[in-house]
């Protein structure tokens, strides 16, 4: 275990490094623009972009994967800071933390598996959809130059790989691109324009609020909301990387990690985040595996606007743009496009839901909970359809019913069958193939038997397996008499 932790530390240290500094890159605006949403100062997301890639780096169960403030979680936060103000944003935050590190405890990411492979893919291409509408706002009264530049950003990104792997191309794309609009000076909007940057370190703080039950009641709601969709959002990141990767990770662990990145950053002035699924990908585009990759991208980005801040507000938004740009077009599950006409229906249908959920509301939760509800209501759909076989001979008929009996299957079960038969005494009802889940189905089978009772039959019940006859010997016991 000990070997397993130090490989996901120094496994990869110079693919580490190098994509670390291209992620620190990325996060920079992005911590700036969810700021803006939630409607703080920029160095409220910028210190929760570094304290939380640098403590996830440690208790995460993720190697490789991005954590940081994130817009799913700031449009959260809208209604809190404008009613209640900043202290309120950190208190909320360290609850979020402490309702995370609880869930990770109790070990609720097993429940990932109730999560369809088809939610997954319009979770994946929603977020990146929604990854490339965001560029579009830099492009809004800029001249000829933002387009020239972005789609040099993106040759670089692309055609680089082809000269060298050993920098990353993202990398080298952004100094180049940045070199050459300082150069020009070029006219186009730059870091600087997105807010301003503070050149300090965050320190620790304990939020100013009353500590009252009053004050629990105000951010409760939205800490377990951001909790909620914090996790579901780190967890399918994750996911994704696994796949990336071709790894396992530990999502209770990545729970609790989360959890306790949150608390960290409550306490020095920042909002709460998870898992970023766009810095993700560009971390494992670039060579990221390990904890170091995180680790490198909190440091190095506190470094740049410190240190290098002078420089960091220059970078134009063209080139940050470019690597978005990117990171949507990788995101995106292309395949899921040329085999919609292969898969099933429903599937197909859950998928597209799920994506227009999510780019509607800019919601990833709420488009995830939409296609799992969908999901569910075509599963119960697809399992609820019973058939009836019929065999008759000499005044003796025998029923023999095929499927699962539960609520959603019962309904019409009851008209299937002929209860006044003039030429039938005596009727077996055979459920050897099929199996009775709750008490809908035992008082649809009860009133079966009850009804060629009525009518002067004969009635026996037979093939119950083990749970079935268990269960009914607990809710009808006259049925088991029968």
């Amino acid at each position: 275990m000990q070997s397993t932790y130090r490989e996901s530390w120094f496994g990869k240290v110079k693919g580490d490094l190098l994509s670390g500094l291209v992620v620190a890159l990325a996060l920079i605006p992005e911590a700036i623009a969810f700021s803006i949403i939630a409607g703080v100062d920029p160095m409220v997301g910028l210190y929760a972009s570094f304290t939380i890639a640098v403590t996830i780096s440690f208790v995460g169960g993720r190697p490789g994967m991005i954590s940081a403030a994130t817009g799913a979680m700031a449009l959260l936060f809208i209604d809190l800071v404008a009613n209640y103000g900043l202290q309120y944003l950190l208190a909320a935050t360290i609850l979020t933390g402490i309702i995370q590190v609880i869930f990770g405890l109790f070990k609720l990411a097993r429940y990932m598996k109730f999560i369809p492979r088809s939610v997954m893919v319009g979770f994946v291409n929603a977020l990146a959809i929604l990854i490339f509408t965001s560029q579009l706002e830099h492009f809004v009264d800029e001249i000829w130059v933002m387009y020239v530049l972005v789609v040099v950003t993106l040759s670089i990104i692309y055609l680089f790989p082809y000269v060298t792997k050993a920098v990353p191309s993202t990398l080298v794309a952004i100094v180049l691109v940045t070199i050459v609009t300082i150069m020009m000076d070029f006219d186009i909007r730059a870091v600087g324009d997105m807010g301003t940057i503070s050149q300090t370190l965050p320190i620790f703080l304990i939020p100013k609020i009353p500590l009252t039950l009053e004050t629990m009641m105000i951010i409760f709601p939205y800490s377990l909301a951001l909790a909620i969709v914090g996790l579901l959002e780190s967890l399918l990141t994750a996911s994704i990387v696994d796949d990336s990767t071709e790894t396992n990770s530990n999502k209770n662990t990545e729970s609790r990690g989360q959890g306790i990145a949150n608390i960290i950053t409550g306490f020095f002035g920042g909002m709460a985040g998870c898992a970023m699924i766009g810095q993700s990908i560009i971390n494992i585009k670039s060579g990221g595996r390990g904890r170091l990759s995180s680790l490198v991208a909190g440091v190095f980005l506190m470094f740049l606007i410190v240190v290098l801040g002078d420089i960091v507000v220059q970078i134009p938004m063209a080139a940050l743009a470019g690597v978005m740009i990117m990171v949507a077009v990788s995101t995106f599950d292309w395949n899921s496009i040329r085999t919609i006409h292969l898969v099933p229906r429903t599937d197909a249908a859950v998928m597209i839901i799920t994506v227009l959920t999510v780019v509607l509301t800019h919601n990833l939760a709420i488009g995830v909970f939409a296609g799992i509800i969908l999901s569910s209501v075509f599963f119960v759909s697809k399992i609820s359809r019973v058939r009836i076989q019929e065999e008759r001979k000499d005044g003796r008929i025998i029923y023999s019913i095929h499927g699962e009996l539960f609520f959603a299957s019962v309904t019409e079960l009851l008209d299937k069958f002929q209860y006044d038969d003039a030429d039938v005494e005596e009727v077996e009802i055979n459920l050897s193939g099929s199996h009775i889940w709750d008490d809908s189905a035992v008082a649809a089978v009860d009133k079966i038997v009850s009804k060629f009772k009525s009518n002067g039959k004969q009635v026996n019940v037979t093939g119950l397996n083990e749970d079935s006859t268990e269960l009914v010997g607990k809710l009808a016991n006259k049925l088991g008499s029968h």
